[in-house]
């Protein structure tokens, strides 16, 4: 007997949905948003595509091509959306400030807003704008949950270290709000825990899990 996570075949039939350059373009504040932050480059599209099993977010070598607020329709009261890649330095100044205006507004105002997953790039965690980041949501009682990409680019012995090491940082500095993990999109480490995450957040997990024979 095996359990199945319910928000699989949701992320399976995952479609595009509409992208929104200010928060009153986007779709309407209900039902179930979970939203993806990054750093630029932190493989924040490879991250969502791979949990989708699609090509939804577009990826590039070229950081800070994420440009909008991008929603993604699991069902009709359900939905992921990727956010801007932020802290590129290449990115003209009025883009930034545009950017960090809108969502500011989008992540301080939006109700049907149920977590954040912030992505780090194992290889260098904690940067000045994760810190923000997890300080607004520590501090707005936004439920945050890490996920450390590219963990491939180690061995497992010094990923687990980088984990443990970045772990200990956030509970000492924000207590036990933020939760972590390890994720490779290439290798598809660590799909079943986010899975189990976004299908808290989403109020799927009580509905319990479908038994497969």
């Amino acid at each position: 007997m095996q359990l199945k996570n319910p928000i699989l075949g949701l992320c399976q039939q995952s479609t595009f949905m509409l992208s929104a350059a200010k928060v009153d373009q986007c779709p309407d504040d209900e039902g179930f948003e979970v939203a993806f932050a990054g750093r630029s480059n932190a493989g924040k599209s490879s991250a969502l595509n791979t949990l989708t099993h699609a090509s939804l977010a577009r990826t590039s070598k070229t950081p800070g091509r994420t440009q909008l607020l991008n929603f993604f329709k699991l069902d009709d009261d359900r939905r992921l959306v990727d956010l801007p890649g932020y802290g590129y330095a290449k990115v003209p100044i009025p883009l930034k400030l545009h950017w960090q205006r809108h969502l500011e507004a989008y992540l301080g105002g939006r109700e049907s807003l149920k977590g954040l997953i912030l992505m780090m790039d194992i290889r260098h965690p904690m940067t000045d704008f994760d810190l923000l980041m997890l300080d607004w949501a520590v501090a707005s009682g936004m439920p945050m949950h890490i996920l450390l990409t590219k963990a491939d680019k180690l061995t497992y012995g010094a990923a687990k270290n980088v984990l443990l090491k970045v772990q200990a940082d956030i509970r000492k500095g924000w207590g036990d709000a933020v939760s972590i993990q390890l994720f490779s999109a290439p290798k598809r480490l660590g799909l079943e825990d986010a899975y189990t995450v976004l299908a808290g957040w989403m109020e799927l997990a009580d509905k319990g899990c479908e038994a497969a024979e």
